[in-house]
């Protein structure tokens, strides 16, 4: 998503060549969507690596773009052939409905990508930001490989009911922002200090906003003495807490536009973390002690996972 919108800009340039570094590396999943840049990230990282296609693994998402969502099942067919030309490829290993359309069952839209999948033009289905209600309808009309949801010590979302489905139902769970949107990288701003044009400005994260950024960088001093006791960053405790949640497939997606943060970031599957210390990050770090939610209470509205909460409450 980074390379055609969201925080900064990066060259094409630039994110060729952390493409293939990623993939020299060793990293072989990358995670791109019709919506970011109206196509143009699908074609970035179809150009780019199509020489490494064989090894690698490509998730791509339908049902949301520059227009909102559409999950008809007429739309969700024609944005996965516009898709693989982008990718330069016969088949996307991982197709997701990007958001579930109120409008639209989800029995129809999962139904047409299980249309795309017996085409072989995908060879697995996932959903992305879904409700337990939701994903409940999904896995009985065909089966589900993967859910992607916002999931990280400051977004427990997932909690509410999704995590504990996609065990019963051993489907991968795919934790996106899993860095709070930079917060725990330390390179996040307040939202004045920032581009009106970056995403934490222009979709209200009020956990950026003020006297909440303020409060919530009070926080990420703690967490940080607890980065330096592990001997990593604060970038790598992050998402070693979320590799040590649960015990069924968890595969966090950090975004980034820098190599050395690349880097940064693969390394965090080193760092061990025994019981004690991920009930301290725990009670640290969760939406009871940080500032502000994570969107504002429109858009918290409009999502369809945040249903879980109105449920358990």
């Amino acid at each position: 998503m980074n390379y055609a919108f969201g925080y900064q800009s990066v060259s094409k340039e630039n994110a060729q060549a952390l493409l293939l570094t990623a993939a020299a590396e060793g990293c072989n999943f990358f995670d791109t969507a019709t919506l970011y840049g109206n196509g143009y990230s699908e074609s970035l990282l179809g150009e780019t690596l199509k020489s490494e296609r064989q090894r690698i693994r490509i998730a791509s998402k339908c049902g949301l773009d520059s227009e909102g969502i559409d999950g008809r099942p007429e739309k969700l067919i024609a944005q996965c052939d516009a898709s693989l030309k982008r990718l330069q490829t016969d088949v996307i290993d991982l197709y997701y409905l990007h958001r579930a359309d109120p409008n639209v069952p989800i029995a129809e839209s999962v139904g047409a990508l299980q249309t795309l999948v017996d085409a072989g033009k995908i060879l697995s289905i996932g959903l992305s930001e879904i409700s337990s209600a939701n994903l409940e309808s999904a896995v009985a009309e065909t089966t589900i490989a993967a859910v992607q949801s916002e999931y990280s010590l400051w977004s427990r979302t997932p909690e509410f009911g999704i995590l504990h489905l996609c065990k019963q139902h051993d489907i991968t769970f795919v934790p996106f922002c899993p860095l709070g949107r930079g917060f725990f990288a330390g390179s996040a701003k307040d939202i004045s200090e920032l581009d009106k044009s970056d995403l934490r400005c222009t979709i209200a994260h009020p956990r950026f906003d003020g006297e909440n950024f303020k409060a919530n960088c009070k926080l990420l001093e703690s967490f940080a003495l607890q980065a330096k006791e592990h001997g990593c960053s604060t970038a790598q405790l992050a998402l070693a807490w979320l590799l040590h949640q649960g015990d069924h497939s968890m595969i966090p997606i950090p975004g980034t536009t820098q190599i050395d943060h690349f880097r940064e970031n693969m390394a965090a599957v080193d760092v061990k973390l025994d019981s004690s210390s991920l009930t301290l990050l725990d009670e640290m770090i969760n939406e009871t002690t940080v500032a502000g939610t994570r969107y504002n209470e429109k858009r918290m509205a409009e999502q369809d996972s945040e249903r879980d909460r109105a449920i358990v409450a």
